[in-house]
């Protein structure tokens, strides 16, 4: 060991002694330190330090762990919204305060992250002593050693509780505009469909007769209009929703729709389906309305003259994928942040997992993940409806 190397391992100090006290520190650099001036240089750099950590307490919730995980020191903040004392915590790792919302996955990847020197931010959801949960928006910074491993980590946090409250509440309210939207869609469509759609093929039969019986030819034109409009209104009808997909479900609703997108954009779909069973009416319209609006984008943006939609059924999930080799994108791109919005929430709405996975010139994948037992669940909530 150099005299350099000897003098630093004297005055190394972990964060977590920084942040005991700066003090016994100050103390500890005027015996130990001969030169004035750099004792005074060490000094002010540890004021310095101080102050950040004081502007850190002050406005955020703070904890240092070893590399293990295992908490050194917590500020007064994080034992106020946790609502364990610091003595409790000093020694666990955080699972103390785990609430168990996160899948095993996103423990993985944020463990990965900072292993690896890098810095990890995201939301996590928390769970106080007293059982109640809280949202921190979290930045977790790893400090490494000379060879690049990480001997401690400082987790600095701020709490989103009322925001992340505010957000579901707004989900929430978006759910039910767009089940109200649909509402009004079906009814819109039977009206149309059976309503004005029947008055119109019963006139054309009443210009048929005049046609025939009195031997009126020159309303043939009239008839051709009326016929017209009876096709505009049974494709208007179709637009705002399919009957077929209330009356026959999803399956053969997206057949029909394949057959209109493929004839009038000029695109094949290729459809492998294995989808035998009926899906709650809520999940068949998220299913029908996210492939729709995926492969409108993939009209609109990707420039190929093909397409794949595989909708697969095993014992425990439905797995619906849209994929195309086309343009592709980046998420930051504008233009479609609408369209994908549209589908995370449709997706989110039925207690469905949907991943986009894209880049430039690569393609686009999009996959939907129905969990079964949430659909059942979603069942009996319609018939409690139903029933009310």
């Amino acid at each position: 060991m150099t005299e350099r190397q000897a003098e630093n391992s004297r005055f190394k100090v972990s964060a977590g002694e920084l942040a005991q006290g700066v003090e016994a520190l100050m103390q500890r650099l005027q015996d130990g330190v001969d030169d004035a001036a750099v004792r005074a240089e060490l000094q002010q750099a540890l004021k310095q330090l101080a102050d950040v950590k004081f502007a850190l307490d002050e406005s955020s919730i703070v904890a240092i762990t070893d590399a293990k995980g295992k908490i050194q020191y917590v500020n007064d903040k994080f034992c106020e919204i946790s609502q364990y004392s610091r003595e409790e915590l000093i020694g666990h790792d955080h699972r103390i305060i785990n609430s168990g919302y996160h899948d095993k996955s996103f423990m993985t990847t944020l463990w990965q992250t900072i292993r690896s020197g890098e810095v990890w931010r995201g939301e996590v959801k928390n769970r106080a002593r007293d059982g109640s949960y809280y949202w921190m928006n979290t930045t977790i910074v790893p400090f490494v050693d000379d060879q690049g491993k990480p001997y401690q980590y400082l987790a600095i946090r701020n709490e989103v509780t009322r925001l992340k409250e505010a957000e579901d509440e707004l989900k929430q309210m978006m759910v039910k505009v767009m089940q109200i939207q649909e509402e009004e869609r079906r009814r819109f469509s039977r009206e149309l469909h059976d309503g004005i759609g029947q008055s119109l093929f019963s006139l054309q039969i009443e210009i048929d007769r005049l046609i025939i019986d009195r031997e009126l030819p020159e309303l043939k034109p009239l008839r051709s209009e009326v016929s017209r409009m009876i096709e505009d209104i049974r494709n208007l009808a179709w637009e705002l929703r399919p009957s077929v997909l209330d009356d026959l479900g999803v399956v053969p609703a997206i057949r029909t729709y394949l057959s209109n997108y493929s004839r009038h954009f000029g695109i094949r779909v290729a459809f492998d389906c294995s989808l035998h069973s009926r899906l709650e009416r809520g999940v068949e319209t998220a299913v029908y309305r996210i492939i729709q609006e995926a492969l409108i984008n993939v009209a609109r943006y990707a420039g190929v003259e093909e397409a794949q939609l595989r909708i697969a059924e095993n014992e425990h999930q439905v797995e619906v994928t849209i994929v195309d080799r086309g343009a592709g994108f980046t998420r930051s791109q504008g233009g479609r942040g609408v369209g994908l919005f549209s589908m995370e929430e449709r997706a989110r709405a039925v207690g469905a997992r949907l991943s986009i996975i894209s880049a430039p010139g690569q393609g686009t994948q999009i996959r939907l993940l129905i969990d079964k037992q949430a659909d059942t669940e979603l069942r009996q909530e319609e018939r409690d409806r139903d029933n009310t």
